[in-house]
């Protein structure tokens, strides 16, 4: 075969290849699901499939989970207003703390003074 018989000959091979139903046609290419809509027709298909799994719901909370961490941890200002926030919630919640403790012991105290001094 001479070249340029040889170069016709290979492209006739592709061109047919990716014609619909050619070897070129599979998942998302043209030609392939439902009326020839390629790769929409497949995804937009599959969607109610993969909105129902619960490895799904669970991956889109952890990417929801980790956009907002990436986002919080790359603006400084944010971050210092968080880092402030939690440390006043931490100092209110061991303030109760220190106040709980303190309100059992008075109550201990109450009870020895009624049970010593009733006797």
């Amino acid at each position: 075969m001479g070249k340029k018989k040889h170069k016709k000959a290979r492209h006739e091979d592709y061109a047919a290849g990716y014609a619909p139903g050619g070897w070129g046609a599979g998942y998302g290419m043209p030609g392939s699901g439902p009326a020839g809509h390629g790769f929409d027709a497949g995804l937009l298909h599959a969607m109610p499939g993969l909105l129902k799994s619960r490895q799904y719901d669970q991956f889109l909370l952890g990417a929801a989970i980790g956009a907002a961490a990436a986002y919080v941890l790359s603006d400084e200002e944010l971050r210092g207003k968080l880092l402030k926030t939690g440390m006043k919630l931490y100092a209110g919640m061991v303030g109760g703390v220190e106040e709980f403790k303190e309100q059992m012991a008075d109550l201990k105290a109450e009870v020895e003074a009624e049970q010593h001094g009733g006797a």
